[in-house]
C-alpha cells in the first residue's frame, strides 16, 4: 500500500518512518537534520509552503498535508494500492 503525499507522490507505507509537523516543530536539532538532508540532495519539496515533513527510507519529503490528514490517512486506509 502507498500513501500520497500531495503532488502526485506517493511512497510505500512501509518505508514510512516519521511525520513530523513543521509548524509546530522549531526544534533545533530537527531543523539541523532537514538542512543536512538537503544538502546531501536527500529533501523532494512537494509545495512551496511545507506543513510537514514525512521521513521515509529512502527520502524527506516536504509536504502541503498536514500531519493530522497524512496519519488519518494512513490508520484509516485512505492509500492508493499498486
Amino acid at each position: 500500500m502507498f500513501l500520497h503525499l500531495g503532488s502526485d507522490v506517493v511512497v510505500p507505507l512501509n518505508e514510512v518512518i516519521s511525520i513530523i509537523n513543521l509548524d509546530k516543530d522549531h526544534s533545533p536539532l530537527n531543523q539541523e537534520f532537514l538542512k543536512t538532508a538537503e544538502e546531501e540532495g536527500f529533501v523532494i519539496q512537494l509545495s512551496e509552503e511545507p506543513i510537514s515533513c514525512v521521513i521515509s527510507a529512502k527520502h524527506i519529503y516536504l509536504s502541503p498535508i498536514s500531519v493530522r490528514t497524512l496519519s488519518k490517512r494512513a490508520r484509516d486506509g485512505h492509500l492508493t494500492r499498486d
